[in-house]
């Protein structure tokens, strides 16, 4: 078993990855209550694709979330930096997998119309860079969503959802996934990540303008949405 830290050194990281892998999507939908696809809906139609965008899914994993684009009518590339996870991934119609680094992406600049990364910004080891990234590798006028853990905005909810990611996240990933101790990594990594405003801050530094998001599951996570400029 292989626990990363939260140095996010890559290759403790795609290890991490590659261990949970074979019961990956079971064991997100067991910890997550379902929701995931619920949050899976919401960034597709936030990305509002249209048929013939070419769309690039960042921390793909094993390709639900770019089976999700492909629905659209949209060509997907889905990007991951975890062999093990690509290895699980099912064919999907409309998906083409590559592995690659969010740091050094495998793609010529301007190559999407639109680019997305779902609950995979946070294991990255340079976030400012990986924005950066995408951001090139998107036309003028495209756009970016993430999708990504946040702060909860009631206060006592917060409260019971961080004894939640402390405590009976890693209880529940004992009983179904493949590497019960990565997800105490997920879990204090979900914890530290910034809240709304402070990623958003990030995201506009980074060079992308109009930058707002939505909260989703009372800010359980959130859709960060933001443009390349034209």
């Amino acid at each position: 078993m292989t626990r990363a830290t939260l140095a996010k050194d890559p290759a403790d990281v795609a290890r991490m990855f590659d261990e949970v892998a074979p019961r990956y999507d079971l064991t997100n939908a067991v910890l997550s209550l379902g929701l995931d696809r619920t949050w899976r809906t919401a960034l597709a139609r936030s990305l509002d694709l249209a048929p013939g965008d070419r769309v690039l899914d960042l921390a793909a994993g094993t390709a639900t979330s770019s089976a999700a684009l492909a629905r659209t009518g949209a060509d997907v590339v889905g990007c991951d930096f975890s062999l093990g996870m690509l290895r699980a991934a099912k064919p999907y119609d409309g998906v083409d997998l590559v592995a690659g680094d969010a740091l050094r992406l495998p793609f010529a600049d301007e190559a999407f119309d639109a680019v997305t990364i779902s609950f995979g910004l946070r294991n990255v080891a340079d976030l400012d860079r990986a924005l950066a990234e995408l951001l090139r590798v998107t036309k003028p006028g495209g756009r970016l969503v993430v999708c990504e853990f946040s702060s909860p905005t009631w206060s006592p909810f917060r409260t019971v959802y961080v004894e939640y990611l402390m405590g009976l996240l890693p209880a529940v990933a004992t009983r179904v996934s493949s590497d019960p101790s990565a997800y105490v990594y997920l879990a204090e990594s979900i914890r530290a990540w910034p809240a709304q405003a402070e990623l958003a801050d990030r995201i506009t530094a980074a060079g992308w303008t109009g930058t707002a998001w939505r909260d989703l599951t009372g800010g359980i996570v959130a859709l960060h949405r933001a443009t390349r400029a034209a």
